[in-house]
């Protein structure tokens, strides 16, 4: 991404922000390692979600699992890792929907989105998750219009060709 010079303001564990000056003038930018977002269904349809707190969002969202990338990882290889860490599931079957960038007007942030078929083992709440369970389609809408959703997950059930305005 050319943006002409920049100077870092910030350098945090996880992101850093980044000045940098633009024809438009100065901007801010977080600079973001990229993350992974993984879609699991079980036999009846109903999505994986995982409620966890979410600081930006004052309080828990119910959301797809998901997590940043680790220096030099793989995008496959992060959602399989994260798939594990949140849930305690592997999958045998992975596909890649695509690639969403969730908040281009200040953030370099990529997120990798897969699907993931064929689900073992018995899923339960672990690292920083505080609940997994499987949600239909219109559960996971009614949560989105209360606000206690997400927009990775609504992607990634898009690209996905799930239809969301199904029960």
């Amino acid at each position: 991404m050319a943006s002409g010079s920049h100077s870092i303001a910030f350098r945090g564990r996880a992101i850093s922000v980044a000045v940098r000056a633009t024809p438009a003038g100065r901007r801010e930018v977080v600079l973001h390692p990229g993350a992974v977002a993984v879609l699991v269904r079980d036999r009846a349809g109903r999505v994986l979600l995982v409620r966890q707190h979410r600081e930006g969002a004052g309080g828990p969202l119910w959301e797809i699992p998901a997590g940043v990338l680790e220096r030099g990882e793989r995008p496959l290889a992060a959602a399989q890792r994260e798939l594990w860490e949140e849930t305690g599931l592997t999958a045998r079957h992975w596909r890649y929907l695509g690639t969403v960038y969730p908040t281009p007007g200040y953030s370099t942030e990529r997120t990798y989105l897969f699907l993931a078929g064929d689900p073992s083992g018995e899923p339960g709440a672990r690292s920083e998750v505080d609940e997994v369970r499987f949600l239909t389609v219109a559960e996971i809408q009614r949560l989105a219009r209360a606000g206690v959703g997400d927009a990775k997950t609504l992607a990634t059930l898009a690209l996905a060709g799930e239809s969301l305005s199904s029960g």
